[in-house]
C-alpha cells in the first residue's frame, strides 16, 4: 500500500516552494500524496494554488481577521491534530519557518507521526529577526525525523545543533524547481499592459530602471518600515530613471505606513499583493531588488538580479557570500541609499552582483526529496547531494 504523505502549509511562499514537491511525490507509486493548507493567509495562497494547479483535499480555513499569532497557532495546532487522527499520515511534510510550519510540526510530533521539513538548517542566529520564524523553524526542525537542508551551510547549521547526520540531505531549494517549472507561465507583460499597472503615467519607459520592493516583515513595522519608505522617496527624486513597484502585504502595520508615506510619490507605483506569475515576471524585467522578504533572495539570482536585504541579519548568507546580495545592516534610509549608490553609479559593481551563479540549486531539489523519502521508508538506497556549481 502507498505511503501516505500529508503536505501541509498555509501561506503563499510554501505553496510556492512545496508546490514541485508534490508534483515529484504524485509521480510516484510508492507514495499517496495528500495536501492541506490551514489558510494562514487566504487571498495570496489561493492565488498559488490556482496558478501551479495544486488539488487541495483539506483545508482547516484558520485566517481571521486581525489574527494574532496565538490565534493561528491554536488554530492550526487543534484543527491539524483532528485531521491527523483521522487520515492518519505515514509522514507530515512541511516547508519553512512560517507558523503553520512549526504548529504542524507539532501536532505531528506529539501523534508521533515522522515529520519532514523541506528548507531546514536556515539559521539567523537572533530570535527577535526574522521574528517569529526564526523559533519556528527551529522549533520544526527539533522534531522532524527528515531534514531537507537547501544548502551545505544549513546542514552544519542542523549538525551543529545536534541533529543526527543520517537525518540530513542537502537537497538545494525547492523555489529553482518551482522557477524552472513556471518560466514558460508566466504573464507577457507587455509596455501597455505595465503602463496599465501604473496608472498610464508613462512610467516604464525603455531607458527606466525597475526598483522591485517587498517590505512587510514583523520586525519592520514601524520606524523601519517607515526608513524604508523615506529611503524609496529619495531614491526616486535622484534618479530620474528609475521606477519602484511596491507590492504592499495586506496587513494593516504595512498597509497605512506604506500609503501615509508614498502614495503620489513621483515614479513609485503602489499595487495590491501581484500573484505569482505577475510577481515573477517584474522581477525578471528588475534592475534592483530591495526586500525584507526570504523567498525573494533566492528568486532574484535565479534571474541575475542584486538583492539588497532589507534587515539586519539573513539565514539564507549564501547569498550574500556568493556576492549576489548585501545586508544593508540597521533599517535605515541612509544605510539604503548608501547600498544603492554604487548600483546605480558604478557598472562594474553592478555587473559584480548580477553575474553570479544562483547558489541555491539546479532544480533537482523535488526529486532528491523523493529519493531521501524513499531511504526513509526503506524503499532506495542513497541519494547524492547538492553541490552547487555542478549541474
Amino acid at each position: 500500500m502507498p505511503k501516505k504523505i500529508l503536505f501541509v502549509f498555509g501561506t503563499r511562499p510554501e505553496a510556492i516552494k512545496l508546490a514541485p514537491v508534490i508534483r515529484a511525490f504524485e509521480k510516484e507509486a510508492a507514495f499517496r500524496a495528500v495536501v492541506c493548507v490551514t489558510g494562514q493567509h487566504r487571498q495570496m495562497l489561493d492565488q498559488v494554488i490556482f496558478a501551479f494547479r495544486l488539488r487541495v483535499d483539506h483545508d482547516l480555513s484558520i485566517m481571521t481577521g486581525n489574527q494574532t499569532l496565538a490565534d493561528i497557532t491554536t488554530g492550526a495546532l487543534n484543527g491539524l491534530a483532528d485531521l491527523y487522527r483521522k487520515i492518519r499520515p505515514d509522514l507530515v511534510m512541511v516547508q519553512g519557518d512560517t507558523t503553520t510550519v512549526m504548529a504542524g510540526a507539532l501536532a505531528a510530533f506529539y501523534l508521533k507521526i515522522p515529520v519532514g521539513h523541506v528548507e531546514a538548517g536556515l539559521r539567523s542566529f537572533d530570535l527577535a529577526n526574522p521574528f517569529p520564524e526564526e523559533m519556528n523553524r527551529i522549533m520544526a526542525d527539533r522534531v522532524a525525523a527528515l531534514h531537507f537542508a537547501p544548502t551545505r551551510l544549513a546542514k552544519r547549521n542542523l549538525i551543529k545543533e545536534g541533529i543526527g547526520r543520517k537525518t540530513i540531505t542537502v537537497t538545494g531549494n525547492t523555489v529553482v524547481d518551482a522557477l524552472a517549472g513556471i518560466r514558460n507561465q508566466t504573464r507577457d507583460f507587455s509596455d501597455a499592459s505595465l503602463r496599465r499597472l501604473f496608472g498610464g503615467r508613462g512610467m516604464m519607459g525603455r531607458a527606466s530602471r525597475l526598483i522591485l520592493l517587498t517590505a512587510h516583515r514583523r520586525e519592520n513595522f514601524g520606524r523601519p518600515l517607515e526608513e524604508i519608505c523615506k529611503a524609496i522617496a529619495a531614491l526616486a527624486r535622484r534618479y530620474q530613471d528609475a521606477v519602484v513597484v511596491y507590492p504592499v502585504h495586506l496587513n494593516p502595520n504595512v498597509q497605512r505606513t506604506a500609503r501615509r508615506m508614498l502614495k503620489g510619490v513621483s515614479r513609485v507605483t503602489l499595487t495590491a499583493p501581484l500573484d505569482y506569475m505577475d510577481l515573477i515576471e517584474l522581477l525578471r524585467r528588475s534592475y534592483l531588488v530591495l526586500t525584507d522578504s526570504g523567498g525573494i533572495q533566492e528568486e532574484a539570482p535565479a534571474f541575475g538580479k542584486p538583492v539588497l536585504i532589507l534587515r539586519r541579519v539573513t539565514e539564507r548568507p549564501e547569498a550574500v557570500a556568493a556576492g549576489c546580495a548585501r545586508v544593508i545592516g540597521e533599517v535605515t534610509s541612509q544605510n539604503i541609499l548608501k547600498a544603492v549608490r554604487p548600483l546605480f553609479e558604478q557598472p562594474s559593481a553592478y555587473r559584480a552582483m548580477a553575474r553570479v551563479r544562483n547558489p541555491f540549486g539546479d532544480g533537482r531539489a523535488s526529486w532528491r526529496i523523493v529519493q531521501a523519502t524513499r531511504r526513509f521508508f526503506g524503499l532506495s538506497a542513497d541519494v547524492a547531494e547538492f553541490v552547487p556549481g555542478r549541474s
